[in-house]
This record gives C-alpha cells, structure tokens and sequence, in this order.
C-alpha cells in the first residue's frame, strides 16, 4: 500500500511538473511531498525526478514510469466515480424468496411501479413455499407473515394485515349444504393444501370468540398452488381456503359464495426479511422503502 499511494503522488507530480501544485493539489506540504518522492526513489533505486531551482521534470525512467502508471489511476479514479453516481442511481439485482400469494399480492403491485423509475435495478423472485435459510441459499430477502419471521433477522411490514375466506361455486352448494360450523366441513369436499413447512396437510385455521379449531377436511384434491385452488373451486369441484383479497372479486360477481365469514379472522400480514449482519445493497435499500407498509 505504501508503494501505491506513493505511485499515485509521483503520478501528480510528474503532470503537474510542479512541487508546489501538486501539494496544493493533494492538500499536503511541499516539504512532505519531496519526502515521500524521494522515499520511493531510494525503494526503486532510480531518479524519477530531475530537479531545478525552477523546475521538477520525470527522468527517462519517471517518464516510462508515468506512461504506466498513469492510464491506470485514470481508469480507478473513473470507477470510482461511476460508484459514486449509484448513490444518486441504484443498480445491482435482489434476490427474493416468496410464496406465491405474496409475490402475487404484494410484490408484483410494488415492482410494477418500482422498476420503470430504477432500469438499472434486476429483480429475480423465486416461489418457495418453504421456510428457506435465506442466507445458506444466496437470496437477499425473503418474505413471510410476521409471526414467522426469525429473531435474527430485519423484519419491515410490507402488507396490510390478511384474512382467510372459505369459498365453493354456486354450483357446488346447489348440490352440498351451505356448512353453518366449522364442523360441518366434515361433510364437504375439501380442496387441500400441502405446503414442506407443515409435511402434512395445512390445517385451515378458524376462530371465533376465542374459540380456535383446526379444519382438516377430506377431498379429492390436493394442490401446493394458489392458481390450481382458485381454478377448482370455480369449477365446483369443493370448498377452497384462500387467502381473502384473491376470491373477493370473484365473490362480487356471483361466481364464488362465502361461508363461514366470522370464522376467518385477520392476522399479521407479510413482511420483508433480511440478515441484520449483512450489509444491504443499494438496490436492496431501495427496494424495501418502496416496498414498506405504512398504516396510514
């Protein structure tokens, strides 16, 4: 390091053929800089300076020297300025693991008015129903619901609180009874999700009155997808658990109906993630202002 910052300082000395410039121009004495000019000429053993009462000259080797060298500070003293501009423009890709309700919901909303304002920002998402160590798989951020975040970790609210709704096709209930308790499921055919976190089927979790009962209803059906539950229960195929903000446009217009409405409660909606111990990327940085949830 010695050698480099002693390079760097012959550099400006040689152009500007001037002592007294170049310490202005490097903020130091006169005096020092003649030092450290002449330390390096006794590391190299060779003049590279050829002075005068008036004037400071590269010798033949300062000459060669400087044609070397020179070019190359230029180009680090560019990228450093390039760097510089990513304060005021950020660049760089994030990597985001998600389910894919909340890549649905959440994420996408974001980027389509996130991404046309930051081009030189790549965005990769990848649907992982998992609970995946997020730093063992080389992502950025993930996202889950709040009460499922890990303690070590950065959490930001980037959604409202959720509600759950149990939804059937008209044409399913003109030939089941609208279920009037929980229990009654029992009876229906029940469009199941099996998600790795849980191993077995995800229980459908109900409350009401400080009453909580775990729903674990039989079927022909069994997906680990949103699309493919939506899609089933518009075809009459048995009672889905979906998240609410996904069917109430399809309960609008007649072609879901809802059962069990005070039986679905909210709860801590999806956050973004991220290593406390990790320093975050610009592009990261950014990502997650236009991301944070704020109540009002």
């Amino acid at each position: 390091m010695e050698n480099f910052n002693d390079l760097a300082t012959f550099a400006v000395v040689a152009k500007e053929r001037s002592f007294t410039r170049a310490a202005a121009k490097l903020r130091v004495s006169p005096s020092a800089l003649s030092q450290t000019i002449r330390n390096l000429e006794e590391r190299l053993g060779l003049r590279l300076l050829t002075r005068t009462t008036r004037s400071v000259a590269p010798s033949e080797a300062g000459e060669r020297l400087l044609r070397t060298i020179a070019p190359r500070f230029e180009e680090i003293e560019a990228e450093l300025a390039a760097l510089s501009e990513l304060r005021e423009r950020p660049a760089g890709s994030v990597r985001i693991t998600a389910g894919e309700h909340a890549a649905i919901s959440v994420l996408q909303p974001a980027l389509k008015r996130f991404l046309p304002v930051y081009p030189d920002i790549q965005v990769e998402i990848i649907i992982d129903y998992g609970l995946t160590d997020i730093v063992a798989e080389g992502y950025d951020a993930g996202v889950r619901m709040g009460e499922q975040v890990a303690k070590d970790m950065i959490a930001v609210r980037i959604g409202p609180d959720m509600r759950m709704a149990l939804v059937a096709s008209p044409g399913y209930f003109e030939r089941h009874p609208l279920p009037k308790t929980p229990q009654d499921l029992t009876g229906h055919k029940c469009i199941n999700i099996r998600l790795p976190t849980y191993g077995g089927l995800f229980p459908w979790d109900l409350e009401k009155d400080d009453r909580e009962v775990k729903v674990r209803g039989e079927g022909q059906l069994v997906f680990n997808s949103l699309g493919m539950r939506l899609y089933s229960a518009l075809d009459g195929l048995g009672v889905a658990y979906m998240p609410e903000d996904h069917v109430l446009p399809y309960i609008a217009e007649g072609r879901l109906i809802r059962v069990l409405e005070d039986w679905c409660p909210k709860f801590p909606g999806y956050h973004l993630y991220y290593p406390s111990r990790r320093h975050s990327s610009p592009a990261l940085t950014i990502l997650v202002e236009n991301l944070r949830y704020r109540m009002d």
